[in-house]
């Protein structure tokens, strides 16, 4: 599988126009400071600058990406810096979903294989309903004093519900979904939030006085 049609989700690209007039020494010169954190080591080869990032702290302004490149090059309009960068928190976060996903199969699945609650089981649960059925519900001195009301029993159909709803949460895929659906909208936020706030970031830095 080539990765190319699909690494963009992990790694995010751009281009940020340089000032007029301002060269490739002043424009790393103004970068230097985003990339100048504990754990982040650099390598320049003219007007390409590669770096990797190692357990970089969270004060790092740049701490979600752990390696990236950054290029200056020559269009027709003038000096644009092109940019690079790869974040395994953006990776994670778009593979967590199909884990979680295969997690909710696999108990779909399990629930299948073992079939239907056997006869035992469900005297075992109807002894165990029955049971609490008889069990006396009373108010406490306070309640009786003030008048309050006898608690119900639960109605047939009601307990029948709950019932059911037992059994059916031994196997409930409920909760895989549910994180799965949480990772897949970390996902989505990050790779909108970070393509903005990491363009917002460099234009700064190349730009303020």
């Amino acid at each position: 599988m080539n990765l190319r049609f699909i690494d963009w989700l992990w790694n995010i690209r751009g281009s940020v126009p340089l000032p007029p007039g301002q060269s490739g020494e002043e424009a790393f010169a103004r970068l230097d400071p985003l990339l100048q954190q504990p754990g982040t080591s650099c390598e320049r080869s003219g007007e390409t600058l590669v770096f990797t990032k190692k357990d970089q702290a969270a004060q790092d302004r740049m701490s979600i990406f752990d390696a990236g490149a950054l290029q200056i090059e020559q269009g027709a309009d003038g000096a644009v810096l092109r940019y690079r960068l790869y974040s395994r928190a953006l990776l994670f976060c778009l593979l967590a979903p199909l884990l979680f996903i295969a997690f909710g199969q696999m108990i779909v699945g399990i629930g299948v294989l073992e079939g239907p609650p056997t006869e035992a089981e469900l005297k075992a649960e109807k002894a165990k309903q029955e049971a609490k059925d008889k069990k006396v519900q009373t108010l406490n001195p306070i309640d009786q004093f003030l008048g309050a009301p006898a608690p119900e029993k639960p109605k047939k159909d009601e307990k029948d519900k709950a019932k059911d709803k037992a059994k059916d949460k031994k196997h409930s895929p409920t909760a895989a979904y549910v994180f799965a659906a949480i990772f897949a909208v970390l996902f989505v936020a990050g790779r909108i939030l970070e393509d903005w706030l990491i363009r917002k970031r460099l234009r700064q830095a190349l730009h303020e006085s």
